[in-house]
């Protein structure tokens, strides 16, 4: 079990919540289980666990346990990672985030994986230009997971959205692109990101966005039984 580091708001605009206080996102998409919960005041929480294969026994018991001393009528939004990541992973988070938004009357904002590490990834510098991020995160039968997002102050820019390309198409995807651009290698473990799954959700809400629990669908990417 692992503790996220605290979320940092250095150089983004995030404000507090107004009538129901708190906000909770979860991250499945990988091995790694993460959890963070926050008020964007003076309370925010972050914490991971290394699941493995067990995620769909012992989920519900570490969101309960997560969450106290507050409950589950505390929460304004949720968020939850749609992938690219794990097929089973990724598809117990989505489903188990829609249940609880659609029991809620609450919104649920479906964050990219990969907008996720991209944001991750600037969100303590304070340079306050527009930054690229080319993110490569291997899937199956030599393919990638691909996608190119601009981060700014307020959200994270697809440039290139989530796909599934061949080496050569991402290369040439690259060389085509016409923003200066850094290049991550996608770890396997992504739970650690999970705060700026939160992060970029409570942007999208304070933008006026209020996305119903039906409309957060997973990005699979590749075929479940070709996985």
């Amino acid at each position: 079990m692992l503790y996220c580091r605290e979320i940092i708001f250095n150089c983004f605009l995030i404000v507090p919540l107004d009538s129901n206080p708190y906000a909770i996102a979860f991250h499945t998409s990988s091995p790694e289980l993460g959890l963070a919960l926050s008020n964007f005041a003076e309370t925010h929480r972050c914490q991971t666990w290394d699941m493995g294969r067990s995620l769909a026994t012992h989920l519900h018991s570490y969101l309960a346990e997560f969450i106290s001393p507050q409950t589950w009528q505390d929460f304004a939004f949720l968020a939850v990672a749609k992938g690219p990541g794990s097929f089973t992973g990724t598809r117990i988070g989505v489903v188990t985030a829609r249940i609880l938004a659609q029991q809620l009357s609450i919104p649920l904002f479906a964050i990219s994986s990969l907008a996720a590490v991209a944001w991750s990834q600037t969100r303590q510098q304070t340079d306050p230009q527009p930054k690229a991020i080319a993110l490569q995160m291997p899937a199956q039968r030599g393919h990638l997971f691909t996608a190119i997002y601009e981060i700014t102050p307020t959200a994270a820019i697809p440039l290139l959205a989530d796909t599934v390309l061949t080496p050569e198409q991402w290369e040439e995807a690259l060389a085509t692109c016409s923003s200066p651009y850094q290049l991550i290698q996608v770890p396997e473990n992504l739970g650690s990101t999970v705060s700026s799954l939160l992060e970029l959700g409570h942007l999208e809400w304070q933008q006026g966005k209020r996305p119903l629990s039906s409309e957060a669908l997973p990005f699979y990417g590749q075929h479940p039984v070709d996985q």
